[in-house]
């Protein structure tokens, strides 16, 4: 019971934007080249591959810029004699160490079972962004994604399990945004970028608190990711401001309104929190995706929008965006 209330009190404290910043989301409007991670002079080197099934693997990385042994998992195609494109799939601001919410939650296993690509599926990078911190955090530890994201892992993968180079990003939520930014700081490395109730502003109060609420909910300190709001790291972060380096990749963007949907039924146990707190979350979201819709369209930036009449932040949807968004992930890889 103890550990319920917490996780329930975390959610509630990551969702006590909803209330503060939704009204401003809707009334305002969106607002250099990024820096690329910076790059290791160390090598990563995969230290052993541990199989979970025969087409499922836990992959265990010696990483220079984790400073540690980072695990991710692969799905793997039926024919594994071909070189394959590669689909990274990132958690939401709940990434457990060892395991992740696509294989717990989002079917992804059943969804790749047929597909001819590995599937990467990040474990751990709780309340991370995926993004290289500055600083240590005392709580959430030592975090560089972005640099092992971008550049240990991909030649890794590719050489261990015959991928031909090309690359797409999926996320939800947290991931979401974190997909997002990783392409447009990566445009050389991503051709296809799938994103699921994200928000996407960084360089402003609005987009500083929702990310300060998320890190918070697991006790980090946003300072430690990109310094106080105006350190350069913010804007050199924010979606909006360089929507022009996803221009030539296959994007799909998916939101919903945040009002209970099929999946809500009365009889459900959880309804209470699906509805107070997934309910908000989702329509902030709503209103943050608009907003990066109407940023693309003003950049003539062709990209796939679908707004859901109805759905809170939960599985239960995100698991159905997966294959809606998979034409477009499919075009990007050249499938």
């Amino acid at each position: 019971m103890r550990s319920e209330a917490l996780q329930f009190r975390r959610r509630l404290r990551a969702t006590a934007l909803a209330a503060v910043v939704l009204g401003s989301l809707l009334a305002a409007g969106p607002t250099a080249v990024a820096s690329p991670a910076t790059a290791q002079t160390s090598t990563a080197v995969i230290t052993r591959v541990e199989p979970i099934t025969d087409r499922q693997v836990r992959v265990f990385i010696d990483s220079p810029a984790m400073q540690g042994e980072v695990q991710v998992q692969v799905l793997l195609p039926r024919d594994a004699t071909t070189a394959r494109p590669t689909v990274y799939l990132l958690d939401g601001r709940s990434a457990t160490p060892g395991t992740n919410n696509w294989i717990e939650q989002g079917e992804a296993v059943e969804f790749f079972e047929d597909k001819p690509v590995n599937a990467v599926i990040t474990t751990g990078g709780r309340a991370s962004y995926y993004t290289d911190w500055q600083q240590t955090d005392p709580v959430l530890g030592h975090m560089k994604w972005e640099t092992f994201l971008t550049q240990e892992l991909p030649p890794l993968i590719d050489a261990r399990f015959n991928g031909n180079g090309a690359q797409s990003l999926v996320g939800l939520s947290m991931g979401a945004h974190s997909a997002m930014m990783l392409a447009f700081r990566n445009p050389e490395l991503y051709s296809g970028v799938a994103a699921f109730s994200g928000c996407y502003e960084t360089d402003n109060p609005i987009g500083f608190a929702q990310m300060g609420l998320i890190i918070d909910s697991y006790d980090g300190n946003i300072h430690n990711m990109w310094g106080p709001l105006g350190d350069p790291d913010w804007a050199a972060h924010d979606v909006f401001r360089h929507a022009e380096q996803l221009r030539g990749m296959d994007i799909y963007v998916s939101t919903a309104t945040g009002l209970p949907g099929y999946n809500e039924t009365l009889d459900n146990p959880d309804l209470l929190e699906l509805v107070a707190v997934g309910g908000p979350l989702e329509a902030v979201s709503y209103a943050c995706t608009r907003n990066l819709d109407a940023r693309l369209s003003s950049l003539s930036i062709p990209a796939t929008f679908v707004y859901n009449d109805s759905g809170v932040h939960t599985w239960a949807y995100w698991r159905d965006e997966l294959p809606k968004s998979w034409p477009t992930l499919a075009r990007s890889l050249g499938i």
